[in-house]
């Protein structure tokens, strides 16, 4: 059945340091990615729970607050847990978005306010989603924890999230060539010369590469990066998996592997169970056969228990479960 354990899974890679869960929306991403954080620290490593979810979570599962800085989790040494704000980067990117197009238009001689530029480029929708991404780069960068455990939205958003390093990569490779192609030509059609001017555009430019391809070598090394799907027995979960597992693969971000969540403990079930119970078992047990068939590398097995999972005693439960 399980060829290796989500136990086994890390102690074979010892410089496991950022771990992402994710899913179809409603799976448990939060709980498990809580769970995982909760074993970690009592594992003795110093970690971070963070939620990239626009729509955290984290603050009602804990019963504590914390939105908008890493806060100490009560009654859990060595736990720190973060519900990303992505607002106040937001504003700083409008900022630095306005004094490079103000430059620009300076630089290129157009008298057009830079403040409608910035209004289109800050109207975007993934304009959120890059803040998100700053956000969590600059969380792995700082290199403050021993471990990171990454919450993140569903499995689209997150895949789009992760995928950036790649995307911004390629866009800012395409803006440099742009850039020295203009700057090339204003020089040739200058009637004298002049002493090259500094370029901060250009600057930013190459400081902005930089920054995107340490991101991609944090979320490709798979010694230091797994990111495990989460799914219930269930037709739509798997099928979400099935889509964008590949994906995964082809950017080259390390799947770490499956967990379900949610299984029906049938040694709980007797014969005198409701008819709705009993099928449900034998739909779950239907669609745990379609699992074992599609993904070669299930981690753990949690089941459903009698009550949500919140706060520190629940989160141990299931690490009991995930980790056994």
């Amino acid at each position: 059945m399980i060829e290796q354990s989500m136990p086994q899974f890390i102690a074979g890679k010892p410089s496991l340091k950022y771990t992402f869960f994710g899913g179809k929306g409603g799976v448990g991403k939060t709980v498990l990615a809580g769970t995982a954080a909760l074993w970690l620290a009592q594992s003795g490593k110093r970690t971070l729970l963070a939620s990239t979810n626009p729509v955290h979570s984290l603050t009602s599962m804990l019963d504590q607050d914390v939105f908008g800085q890493p806060t100490a989790v009560s009654g859990a040494p060595n736990l720190w847990a973060y519900e990303i704000d992505t607002r106040e980067t937001i504003e700083k990117s409008k900022v630095e978005i306005q004094e490079k197009i103000e430059w620009f238009l300076k630089f290129a001689d157009i008298k057009t306010r830079a403040e409608e530029f910035v209004e289109s480029a800050t109207m975007n929708p993934a304009f959120e989603e890059s803040a998100m991404f700053e956000n969590m780069i600059d969380i792995m960068f700082k290199d403050e924890y021993e471990a990171y455990v990454f919450d993140t939205a569903p499995t689209a958003n997150a895949r789009r999230l992760l995928g950036m390093s790649s995307v911004y990569g390629m866009w800012v490779n395409k803006m440099m060539q742009s850039r020295e192609e203009a700057q090339s030509l204003r020089e040739m059609l200058s009637f004298r010369k002049k002493k090259k001017q500094k370029d901060p555009l250009m600057e930013y430019l190459v400081n902005f590469r930089e920054r995107m391809e340490n991101a991609k070598e944090l979320l490709t090394d798979d010694s230091k990066t797994a990111f495990f799907f989460i799914t219930l027995p269930e037709a739509l979960p798997i099928a979400v998996i099935k889509r964008f597992i590949a994906w995964f693969h082809d950017f080259g971000i390390p799947v770490g592997g499956v967990v379900v969540n949610m299984l029906i403990d049938k040694a709980t079930v007797s014969d005198g169970a409701p008819e709705f119970v009993r099928n449900r078992v034998a739909m779950q047990d239907e669609y745990m056969e379609e699992i074992w068939r599609s993904f070669p590398d299930v981690r753990a097995i949690v089941p459903l228990f009698e009550t949500e999972v919140r706060g520190l005693e629940m989160l141990g439960r299931a690490a009991e479960h995930m980790f056994a």
